[in-house]
């Protein structure tokens, strides 16, 4: 999902959020649409009540989205806008719990946490969509494709490379002389 009103069809289709109209809605997700990336689209959207504490104490509906690298947080306020984004790789737990009436989603990040209020029925299948896409994104991840990607290339392979970029004259000898200590840890 690369566009607002995709966002909010999703979640729209999944019940995913309620309390909100479609034009505030659409205004949230506008925000993570401007933020997302050229190479990045969502993989799973919600609305919540963000910094949820209680039915009384929170700051209103948020627009969430969980992409393959990061899960966005956008706000249209009546003077400017809110967004936050927390990276996958600093999350250390998604956690879920269920009142009376309200469940909350914890995301708790490596500087912050997050609460994420819902209707418990609402809460209780995002969380288990959040744990099966950032799960599936891990074994994506840890793949023997990704791993060989992620790998150090063969330093003699990157130092030829380099000396071709010296002999067609697009880089000086000085150049190719740090990259190659750099490169054979001299």
């Amino acid at each position: 999902m690369k566009t607002a009103q995709e966002m909010y069809d999703f979640c729209k289709e999944k019940k995913y959020g309620q309390g909100f109209s479609q034009s505030s809605a659409l205004k949230h997700f506008k925000i993570i649409e401007k933020s997302l990336s050229a190479d990045e689209e969502a993989v799973l959207c919600f609305i919540g009540l963000h910094n949820f504490v209680s039915a009384t104490k929170h700051d209103s509906n948020y627009a969430y989205a969980v992409t393959k690298k990061r899960i966005v947080m956008a706000q249209q306020k009546i003077i400017g806008e809110a967004i936050q984004s927390v990276f996958l790789d600093n999350i250390n737990d998604i956690t879920f719990n269920s009142g009376l009436m309200f469940g909350t989603i914890t995301i708790d990040t490596t500087k912050e946490t997050f609460n994420v209020g819902l209707d418990k029925v609402q809460a209780a299948n995002i969380n288990s969509e959040i744990h099966d896409v950032l799960h599936s994104l891990k074994q994506k991840k840890d793949t023997p494709a990704a791993a060989a990607a992620a790998a150090p290339a063969d330093p003699t392979v990157e130092l030829k490379k380099y000396k071709e970029l010296l002999d067609s004259g697009v880089i000086t000898q000085e150049d190719f002389d740090a990259k190659k200590k750099q490169l054979l840890n001299l």
